[in-house]
């Protein structure tokens, strides 16, 4: 086998893991949602992305300066 055969051989293995792990992941994701469409959670995002935080919250208590 050449080396250019290796190369290619090697690519196309690569990319066919690739996508094997990208359909597994929507496939987990897809079964996830599933899940909790059934309990009547579409719309809590804390719930839907647990692993996700929220920015930095703006919510200031008294009274507030605009800074320049």
């Amino acid at each position: 086998m050449k080396k250019s055969e290796k190369i290619i051989v090697v690519a196309a293995a690569a990319t066919l893991v690739g996508l094997a792990l990208f359909a597994v992941d929507k496939f987990r994701l897809r079964r996830f949602l599933n899940s909790i469409s059934d309990e009547g959670y579409e719309t809590a995002y804390d719930i839907l992305y647990p692993e996700k935080k929220k920015g930095e919250s703006r919510l200031r208590f008294g009274p507030v300066l605009p800074t320049e």
